[in-house]
């Protein structure tokens, strides 16, 4: 280990150190199962058929741990609602959603599903998808693989944008999210998983056959 150290050092290199979460304080509330409909099937033959979102955190030096909402569709892979925020609340997915509602003006009923977050079991949130005539599912307790698309989004956010770079300020992070999200991911990165096409060129081929 010294050795690399030594090697690393006489090279000018320096290894990228990613900050740990903490949360502030640990929730007491017994966290009750809910409705699973998703059961990990990922497949969909068009998009606006199934949702996920889920809430990630961002380390800003000026404000300390900031939150990112966002929302994917599974059909095109798209980031197609986010918010970015100073708090971890129930506003932050209610905006996020609301945008991904706005952008994509779903004509049929739409499974979402999250985890089991407070902010996604509230009942505000409820009467919102409720509203949006959306299906909501959840993860089981302690099984992130049931949500597993919109975490691995995340942890590549992070990878590519995050960890490359200090965010000094929080409009300067969310400067470099709209950045990445709407520059980068949707409009430019390809996925295997899509027959190498964007999020965005999904999407509209999906519009094109629709």
């Amino acid at each position: 280990m010294k050795r690399v150290q030594r090697l690393m050092k006489s090279s000018g290199l320096a290894s990228i150190i990613q900050r740990k979460y903490t949360p502030y304080r640990q929730s007491k509330e017994l966290v009750l199962e809910r409705n699973n409909i998703l059961e990990q099937d990922f497949s969909t033959t068009s998009i606006n058929q199934k949702w996920v979102s889920d809430i990630t955190y961002i380390y800003v030096q000026k404000e300390g741990w900031c939150y990112l909402a966002s929302v994917m569709d599974l059909h095109s892979k798209k980031i197609i609602g986010y918010h970015f925020s100073k708090q971890m609340t129930t506003d932050i997915i209610v905006k996020a959603l609301k945008n991904a509602y706005v952008s994509q003006k779903p004509k049929d009923e739409i499974i979402l599903h999250t985890d089991l977050g407070s902010q996604y079991t509230s009942q505000e949130f409820k009467d919102l998808t409720s509203d949006f005539k959306m299906i909501q599912s959840f993860s089981r307790k302690g099984c992130p693989y049931d949500n597993a698309c919109i975490e691995s989004f995340h942890a590549t956010l992070k990878k590519e944008e995050v960890y490359q770079t200090t965010y000094v300020t929080f409009e300067q992070a969310r400067m470099a999210l709209f950045q990445y999200i709407e520059g980068w991911y949707n409009r430019k990165r390809i996925h295997g998983s899509i027959n190498y096409l964007t999020p965005e060129e999904c999407e509209q081929l999906a519009r094109q056959i629709a």
